[in-house]
């Protein structure tokens, strides 16, 4: 009895094992939603992208229009992730994030860059361009090509150029009027020897500094003054600590869209011909936002209460006869037929 009880029980299984085996029933279907492009996907790649402006910003705007394009060029298959307010840093520690790999893109001063690569020091040089029209034919142009040829040595790749605009001199001491003005002035600079040196022909007392650290150095009174274009002055609220703005345009500043050279070989040349070409849309872009909002920065720092005075062009022309000795000399660090053509093409564009 016990031997058919086991061989009973024995049948049973084998019959519901074979009729599961069997059975028609679907196999459920992969779910839709891992099938949408995420950041683990192999298909599509993640490009971080960090600035140090905020969002306000006419730059962090453009980057926006950057990130609209590409998404939209590659159909999905780049998805860029931007960062502003310095959240990954100042341009320096940004820079050396793209050489590392460990960031993709950035939009930097020519300043922090030329520690990079030293040919990008002669646009740090005061009163280079007349103006925004003379900077675009140069930087566009074919000695503005030859110098981002110079960056993947240095594990960079520059896409364009775009615009920061001409900086204008803010403080709590008094009216800068001429250069006599700036004298004692304890001013503060992007972090390049040739702005410091540039200064302390001027009479200041230069102090390097990051952009992030700025408005705390001038609200406790560690420094008096800085000097940036006006819509960096309003954006980042400089204008809440400081009494004074002169208009003295001293330095035309310049952006340069970089790349981490391992992020951009990694993309396909289709991919790196649409990355390039939304960098220039983006650019032309961001130089309208600027230029258009000019004006509007500066009747906004006026009715909040800054005191603004345009420089003589006479005062202007005695700084730039004090600081020439200093120019000279970083000049003559450059090799010699890149700073003739260089300044040629400067000639020709005027």
């Amino acid at each position: 009895m016990k031997k058919i009880i086991i061989m009973f029980i024995v049948t049973v299984m084998l019959i519901t094992l074979f009729g599961c085996g069997n059975s028609q029933t679907p196999a459920p279907e992969p779910s839709k939603v891992s099938q949408e492009p995420s950041e683990s996907s192999p298909k599509v790649k993640i490009l971080k992208a960090g600035i140090g402006l905020n969002d306000k910003h006419p730059q962090h705007i453009a980057l926006l229009k950057f990130k609209e394009i590409v998404e939209e060029k590659t159909n999905g298959a780049i998805v860029i992730q931007t960062y502003h307010s310095g959240s990954l840093g100042d341009d320096r520690q940004m820079i050396q994030d793209l050489q590392l790999g460990s960031l993709d893109i950035t939009i930097p001063a020519t300043a922090p860059l030329a520690n990079f690569a030293p040919e990008f020091n002669i646009l740090n040089f005061p009163f280079l361009f007349q103006n925004d029209k003379v900077a675009d034919k140069v930087l566009d142009g074919q000695i503005g090509e030859e110098m981002l040829k110079k960056l993947p040595a240095a594990e960079l790749v520059g896409l364009s150029y775009w615009e920061e605009g001409f900086y204008n001199i803010s403080n709590n001491v008094r009216p800068i009027n001429s250069a006599g003005d700036l004298k004692g002035i304890k001013i503060r600079t992007m972090e390049n020897q040739i702005l410091l040196d540039v200064f302390k022909a001027l009479g200041a007392n230069p102090t390097p500094m990051a952009f992030g650290e700025v408005f705390t150095a001038l609200q406790q009174g560690v420094v008096d003054a800085q000097t940036n274009p006006l819509s960096q002055i309003y954006e980042a609220k400089f204008h809440e600590v400081q009494k004074y703005i002169s208009k003295t345009n001293d330095l035309y500043g310049v952006w340069v869209f970089l790349m981490s050279k391992a992020t951009y070989d990694g993309l396909t040349p289709e991919q790196q011909e649409i990355v390039k070409e939304a960098s220039i849309v983006a650019r032309d872009y961001e130089r309208k936002l600027t230029r258009d909002s000019e004006n509007e920065y500066k009747e906004k720092l006026i009715a909040e209460g800054v005191q603004y005075n345009d420089v003589a062009p006479e005062a202007l022309t005695e700084m730039q006869a004090i600081i020439q000795p200093v120019l000279d000399k970083y000049a003559a660090e450059l090799e010699p037929d890149f700073v003739k053509r260089f300044f040629k093409a400067v000639k020709e564009a005027q």
